[in-house]
């Protein structure tokens, strides 16, 4: 591993620049490795990708290119404010954090004396990746409150379900393994929009050689630049894994002596997928019989092949099952036998993250119930009968009001003069608009972290580069404040920012042999101690994290009924209450389509798909002028023959709407979709949409069948011009 450079420099001339360390925070598999400098004033002057991060390369992408402008942005939230106005009117005053806390420190007392700790929700996501200041800072506070678990699955928590059922928990892939691979399958992944470090990887394999196939219903930026891409019907990804499973195991290209090795069930799986031939998924999925076969064929002999999935792929009725049979290909034609062979979903397994430090499982009281932050609107508003009902909430790290469905009736729930709201922010988002209290948080620039990936394998350190601006603090510093304030005397409230970093990892586990605090501190980043890319290859003889050791065809984990994936979710059991599983993979068609609900359909006959946007992560950057510009005026992608049958022209204000609710953007005219297919990209805030509403407002609250996951891509809307 090459050393990356000293954490801080200065020059001779103790009023030069120096550079800083740092890591971006962002949800996002890339996790780049930046240097900030700063100058003699102590100002954040620029921030640009680390040229010796192996991954990173010197590049960042366009949502962070800039992020200095984030930084200093005059729209910052910088003081703590209370609200002066109605709820939403985003009329707020100044106050002092002696005040603020003092406020909700009274507030969190009086609900849980009069209703109990189960009346306040938090609600909060990845809104900053930091194993410190991320998804799980807040979980001590909240159980020793005694609130209600706020269950947080917006993403590959039914993915993860379903690899681990079928892998168990590993990293799989190396990801800078894949200039090895000859044959690479992209399914249901924008790489060059959400992962555009892998990209280089993927092009150097093809200059050696290696064939370039996506899958996806619209022709997306990766789509355009494969050498082929397969379109297929929204929600029947699973029909053509398993019809290519057909074609591999019927016309005997199995890598049998792997599959004997190590696998289990290959015999039952035979049978399960005899019925799933090319021309059946031809009929459900739209793709040509013989493009299946080919693509079956093609998969089977590029040894090594790699298949990357994206988060997208789990977001419909059957996401669960479409993981399971995308996860049982790599083993049926031994492709894990060599470097860039096999499936590659979340690296993040790799990573010995000590979560019960940060989650704290044991302050939770047995019993105390659950509410995914999915169904928040129905939650606010009486529609799940909570007793007692929220009367407290408390949002960080998420802007729910955008990424949450259901937005008509969350907003309802929101304006309710009886809910006390507090959000700790960086800009006064949507949802901070209806907040009682809001909170400064800070930057990564004003906080030390240390950081993950799900989607490299190198440790990265992020240190602080400057002071916080105004009174901003970072989230371990807002908690330990509410906590000392509500009285929490618990050693966990009084811990430093440093003894957290000493507890991120397991540091004696052999990933992280020759990597400690002091040398991520020194150096900024290193990778994981596991084989280099050109010999990662650990399951070339079996060894699965699986109860059998092995690829499990059919999984043991469906006999007990009760599994639960060993990652960062705080929630319930991963397979959904009293519905049985069955242990081998199978199709789901999609809730929402003709053939499974003709009556929607004849109402609403277009499937709205809703991809993480380019500009934008989630509904953060979205309210910078300049990713505002790069990403364009929101819209929604038509096919020409969807639009002419409806009288729309190119760039038409339209209504796009369903019986959950309605939005408004402009169309646009494209056959990078497939006819009966719609496309808006997420992340626009509401307060810049027209009508005041985003796709939240037609979105689903329905769960997919494993791990409690969206179901964002298994939504029908009709069209028309507003």
């Amino acid at each position: 591993m090459t050393a990356a450079a000293e954490p801080t420099t200065r020059a001779t001339d103790p009023s030069a620049p120096r550079t800083v360390r740092a890591a971006c925070p962002q949800d996002c598999p890339d996790t780049c490795a930046m240097v900030v400098t700063v100058d003699d004033a102590g100002r954040a002057v620029e921030v640009r990708g680390d040229p010796e991060h192996p991954y990173t390369a010197g590049g960042l992408c366009v949502k962070v290119n800039n992020y200095l402008d984030r930084v200093y942005d005059p729209g910052r939230v910088l003081f703590p404010l209370r609200r002066t106005g109605p709820k939403g009117s985003g009329r707020f005053e100044r106050i002092t954090w002696d005040d603020a806390l003092d406020e909700i420190a009274t507030r969190f007392r009086g609900i849980v004396d009069e209703h109990g700790g189960e009346a306040i929700m938090p609600v909060s996501y990845l809104g900053t990746q930091g194993i410190l200041n991320g998804l799980n800072v807040g979980d001590p506070f909240f159980a020793k409150l005694g609130a209600t678990i706020s269950e947080r699955t917006y993403c590959d928590s039914g993915s993860c379900t379903a690899y681990a059922m079928t892998i168990g928990d590993t990293a799989g892939v190396d990801p800078e393994s894949l200039v090895h691979s000859k044959f690479i399958l992209i399914w249901a992944c924008n790489v060059m929009s959400t992962n555009l470090h892998l990209w280089p990887y993927i092009a150097e394999a093809r200059k050696r050689g290696a064939k370039v196939v996506v899958v996806d219903p619209v022709r997306t930026r990766t789509a355009a630049a494969a050498d082929q891409h397969i379109p297929l019907r929204p929600g029947t990804d699973a029909a053509l894994a398993l019809a290519m499973a057909h074609v591999i195991i019927s016309e005997g290209l199995t890598d049998q002596a792997y599959v004997d090795a190590h696998t289990v069930g290959f015999p039952e799986f035979a049978e399960r997928v005899a019925q799933y031939t090319p021309e059946w998924a031809a009929a459900e999925t739209g793709v040509p019989a013989d493009t299946i076969r080919t693509l079956a064929r093609e998969y089977a002999g590029g040894q090594p092949s790699v298949i990357r999935i994206g988060v997208a792929v789990e977001r419909h009725a059957g996401g669960g099952q479409t993981v399971r049979a995308l996860a049982c290909l790599p083993a049926l034609v031994g492709a894990w036998r060599k470097p860039g062979g096999g499936i590659l979903q979340l690296p993040l397994w790799a990573f010995p993250v000590n979560w019960g430090a940060f989650m704290r499982p044991d302050m939770l009281t047995p019993g105390t119930r659950i509410v995914n932050q999915f169904l928040l609107g129905e939650a606010l508003t009486g529609g799940l009968a909570l007793d007692p009902p929220i009367k407290g909430l408390m949002v960080y790290n998420s802007n729910p009001v955008v990424v949450c469905p259901d937005q008509d009736k969350l907003i309802e729930g929101l304006q309710r003069e009886d809910l006390f709201t507090v959000v700790s922010e960086q800009f006064m988002t949507d949802t901070a608009d209806y907040a009682d209290i809001v909170l400064p948080a800070t930057t990564q620039l004003e906080q030390d972290d240390i950081m993950f990936s799900w989607g490299h394998l190198y440790v990265t350190y992020n240190h602080r580069a400057i002071e916080p601006l105004g009174e901003a603090v970072p989230n371990t510093e807002m908690f330990r404040r509410l906590a000392a304030r509500m009285g929490f005397d618990d050693p966990v409230f009084r811990r430093s920012d440093d003894d957290m970093i000493a507890e991120a990892f397991d540091w004696s586990h052999p990933h992280m042999q020759g990597i400690t605090v002091e040398s991520l501190k020194d150096k900024g980043w290193q990778r994981l101690t596991v084989p280099p890319p050109d010999e990662y290859a650990p399951h070339a003889e079996g060894n699965f994290p699986t109860a059998s050791g092995r690829t499990e065809l059919a999984a043991s984990a469906a006999a007990g009924g009760n599994f639960v994936v060993p990652l960062f979710r705080q929630g319930s059991n991963e397979f959904q209450p009293g519905q049985p599983v069955d242990p081998l993979p199978h199709y789901i068609p999609p809730r929402e389509a003709a053939h499974t609900d003709p009556e929607r359909a004849a109402r609403y006959p277009l499937n709205l798909l809703t991809p993480k946007s380019h500009a934008y992560i989630n509904s953060s950057f979205a309210s910078h002028a300049f990713h505002r510009r790069v990403q364009k005026e929101p819209n929604v992608i038509m096919h020409p023959d969807d639009a002419a049958a409806r009288g729309i022209s190119d760039q038409d204000p339209v209504r796009v709407f369903n019986d959950r609710g309605e939005f408004t953007v402009l169309a646009k005219l494209d056959d990078a979709v497939m006819p009966g297919v719609v496309v808006s990209s997420l992340g626009g805030w509401r307060k810049h949409s027209k009508a005041t509403a985003t796709l939240a407002a037609v979105n689903s609250t329905q769960f997919a069948d494993l791990g409690n996951a969206p179901t964002f891509s298994d939504t029908l809307v009709e069209v028309e011009i507003a």
